[in-house]
């Protein structure tokens, strides 16, 4: 079993094929270190999908890490290393969750002290990668039923660009998609008359929606944006009016919006260009923004002593379990650089391992002195 070194760890939970939901071992690895160091881990299965929480220390305050094991698959495309082999060339780790984010799990167990006053506890998922329902979701609740709510939160997502630390992640934007059916009456071409092109009117209400842009952007957020990600209309023939014509849509917003207001707009427009529509919406998560205060300033006095580096807040990309643990505590996304998630040939530096494990051990010091 390894010990505090990062890269021993790293390798071994690479080793586990624990694409979504699948675990393989990995939740068993982190449980062991986990025990090792004297935390009390809880493994929490829901459905499909194993989970773990661990604590150390009960006293305030408590500070959370949280990440998780799942990966994406590797894809089709040949890898100049197996995947899952934890292979090492030239001082680069390679495999699938090298960067997003095995290695940030075991830089931060590596990092962990002997002892520490207050409470460190970890949220180790197997549901990031896929659905996110049976996964911090739903520790969380276990959490909040069983007093384990933290005072501050750190996600081990590989925010960084370019170099180690110089991005912290204090918020996200919120993400819907929107399926839209609208009903015509199907007719000859020839004879538009008699038919009700649901296509037209479909177009109308997209050309309304995405005519003007939902705002210009917020003091921490960037625009908003609602993109048509799909049109389909199932008519082969050149010269028939088909019955029915669907779009599918995906809306990112900020902070100047929610999705039930944004639900209502969808609604009203179809409302005027198709009043026979069908429309379907699913909410992966709203907007949240964790404002610079007294943990996010020890995020960024902690990183500037570990890497020298001034960190940037950023509230860019796509959503992450952060989106769930801002109904309970302050969070924010720190780790490595990403510039390889999910792509073929995952890697990152040992040297980058090490500077994390520094980064996270500073991060406990801060909060937990």
């Amino acid at each position: 079993m390894p010990g505090a070194d990062p890269v021993a760890l790293a390798q071994a939970l690479i080793r586990c094929a624990s694409v979504t939901p699948a675990d393989d071992g990995a939740l068993d690895l982190v449980q062991q270190a986990l025990e090792a160091r004297g935390f009390t881990c809880w493994r929490l299965p829901f459905n499909e999908v194993d989970n773990l929480f661990a604590r150390r220390g009960s006293a305030a305050p408590h500070l959370c890490f949280a990440g998780h094991t799942d990966v994406v698959p590797p894809g089709a495309s040949a890898w100049s290393h197996p995947p899952f082999a934890s292979e090492i060339e030239n001082g680069t780790l390679y495999g699938r969750g090298a960067v997003d984010m095995k290695g940030a799990i075991a830089a931060f167990i590596a990092a962990i002290p002997e002892s520490n006053p207050g409470s460190l506890s970890l949220l180790i998922t197997g549901d990031e990668e896929g659905p996110s329902v049976d996964g911090t979701r739903r520790v969380l609740e276990w959490m909040e039923a069983h007093g384990h709510v933290p005072d501050m939160c750190v996600v081990g997502e590989p925010t960084s660009k370019i170099i180690l630390g110089d991005t912290i992640k204090i918020g996200r934007r919120g993400s819907m998609n929107a399926w839209i059916t609208v009903h015509g009456r199907q007719g000859h071409s020839a004879y538009p008359q008699k038919a009700d092109n649901p296509v037209h009117r479909l177009l109308a209400a997209l050309a309304e929606l995405t005519a003007t842009p939902l705002d210009q952007g917020s003091e921490w957020f960037e625009a908003s944006t609602l993109q048509v990600t799909g049109l389909q209309v199932d008519n082969t023939a050149t010269n028939v009016i088909p019955a029915e014509a669907r779009a599918f849509l995906n809306i990112r917003f900020n902070d100047l919006h929610n999705s039930n207001a944004l639900t209502a707009r969808l609604r009203d427009t179809l409302s005027r260009h198709a009043p026979q529509h069908d429309l379907r919406v699913v909410v992966s998560g709203e907007s949240f923004l964790t404002r610079p205060g007294p943990f996010v300033d020890g995020l960024v006095r902690a990183t500037q002593a570990a890497t020298g580096v001034t960190p940037r807040l950023d509230t860019g990309g796509g959503t992450s379990d952060a989106r769930f643990i801002t109904r309970l505590c302050p969070v924010a996304e720190l780790g490595g650089v990403g510039s390889t998630m999910h792509q073929v040939d995952e890697c990152v530096p040992l040297a980058e391992l090490h500077a994390q494990t520094h980064l996270y051990a500073g991060i406990i010091k801060e909060f937990l002195p």
